[in-house]
């Protein structure tokens, strides 16, 4: 699980390990994957975290950081991932994505694709233009499969 683990993040969270901490959603996930693989869960369930925006490295002034719609986190285990696995990479400032970019589309071809769906069938026509789940766009990430 990726995590940015810190001092001053947006949110507040639970001291871990001394002066740092970590949001607490965060924490709970951990106690539910570790229970979950635990019970062979994990084999069968796709867990999947992300937001609508990442968040800029800096500070608005004390006021907490900005969304950021140019590189953000997605993160999937379990149900047909490769564990340990990250793929993509920002700058150096977390502005943004610079390494294998994804798109929310190809995420959501992705997700398809784990749950037995071809997400190229699931196309429709209204009003003169195709549609479907992942739009007319979407690739599935396959260095994330196991």
């Amino acid at each position: 699980m990726t995590s940015h683990v810190g001092r001053a993040w947006a949110r507040g969270g639970i001291a871990l390990f001394g002066n740092w901490t970590w949001p607490v959603e965060e924490v709970v996930e951990m106690c539910r994957q570790r229970r979950a693989r635990a019970r062979g869960l994990l084999d069968s369930t796709l867990v999947i975290w992300g937001g609508e925006f990442g968040r800029t490295s800096d500070s608005q002034g004390g006021k907490g950081r900005d969304h950021n719609p140019h590189a953000y986190t997605t993160w999937m285990a379990g149900g047909g991932i490769k564990g340990g696995t990250h793929y993509g990479a920002s700058d150096e400032f977390g502005y943004k994505a610079v390494e294998n970019r994804t798109s929310v589309h190809d995420i959501h071809a992705t997700v398809l694709h784990l749950c037995g769906l071809n997400h190229e069938k699931l196309t429709y026509r209204f009003n003169g233009r195709d549609f479907r789940l992942t739009d007319v766009a979407g690739e599935i990430i396959n260095d994330v499969l196991a």
